[in-house]
């Protein structure tokens, strides 16, 4: 199951931040077709945000197709994201080994996203699959 951690300070919206880590866990298949989302008290419960923010993101992501609402039930996956999810063990271990090297370096988070999304940018333009 999915656990939202809001950020505060990041200038996103909160229900943007729900939409964006749902679409992040669908991507890495944390989240896979059948999966329930946590309820909104649940969200709220760990959270501590206006349950109507918790319904805003996820009437979002029903709008995109990624999520259905079931009467009594809750809200429920109906796909997922990306390419059929892979075991990314490898990448995962070379890009813990570089951040590593970034934090050794004196980078801070800010400075290693910053970097990473640079690099990101150039390699992986968007629009370019």
């Amino acid at each position: 199951m999915v656990e939202y951690r809001i950020d505060r300070r990041s200038g996103v919206a909160t229900y943007v931040q729900i939409v964006q880590q749902t679409k992040q866990a669908l991507r890495l298949g944390v989240l896979e077709p059948g999966d329930k989302l946590p309820t909104a008290r649940e969200v709220v419960e760990a959270t501590a945000i206006n349950p109507n923010t918790v319904l805003k993101a996820y009437r979002e992501l029903e709008r995109e197709g990624l999520v259905e609402a079931r009467r009594g039930l809750g809200t429920f996956v109906r796909r997922s994201l990306g390419a059929a999810p892979a075991d990314h063990t490898a990448l995962r271990s070379k890009l813990t080994a570089w951040l590593d090297e970034a934090r050794k370096e004196g980078l801070e988070r800010e400075d290693i996203s910053a970097l990473f999304a640079a690099v990101l940018d150039e390699k992986c333009p968007e629009g370019e699959q």
